[in-house]
């Protein structure tokens, strides 16, 4: 089993490929950016909730939290490249962030795509039990990369308290 102990510090290399899987999870990450708008006339017409942040502070988080899960994500792969942790481990782990990552995409489609607060909700209910899922199967391979989820599961959680907000509102 991996532990903190037990990983290694990355080489040249190996922050080559965390700074490549950092890109590359924005760049997923990007996938929904063009069902987001503030613009249309259905967003505009939303009561928010008091606590809704600026605009902007969504296009400064966001890409800050997809490279840190990018770089947890790489972190875990280059656990079981080394054979610091069990495959198995490692491909669980990572199963189960593709799949939370998936589903923190598909958030935009369904609340800003299909103007439905509603099911944007039921996603990140599913969302929110899968990112503690795949923190905790990071854990078992480094725990480092545990951490680094951990901002990313507080702005889920404050973003499951937006998202229903908004739809308690309207």
């Amino acid at each position: 089993m991996a532990t903190t102990e037990t990983a290694r510090h990355p080489d040249r290399r190996d922050a080559l490929r965390i700074a490549a899987a950092a890109v590359g999870v924005n760049l997923i990450g990007a996938l929904g950016v063009p069902f987001t708008t503030t613009q249309s006339a259905w967003f505009a017409a939303l009561e928010l909730p008091s606590f809704y942040p600026p605009g902007w502070a969504f296009g400064v988080v966001w890409p800050i939290l997809y490279a840190l899960l990018g770089a947890a994500a790489a972190l875990v792969s280059l656990a079981g490249r080394d054979g610091a942790a069990s495959t198995r481990r490692v491909r669980t782990a990572l199963a189960l962030f593709g799949v939370q990552l998936a589903l923190n995409v598909a958030w935009s489609p369904v609340f800003w795509g299909l103007e439905r607060a509603d099911l944007g909700l039921a996603v990140l209910a599913l969302l929110l039990p899968l990112v503690v899922a795949t923190i905790a199967a990071f854990d078992r391979v480094d725990r480092r990369a545990a951490a680094l989820l951990v901002p990313y599961l507080a702005w889920v959680c404050f973003a499951t308290a937006l998202n229903y907000a908004i739809w308690a509102l309207n």
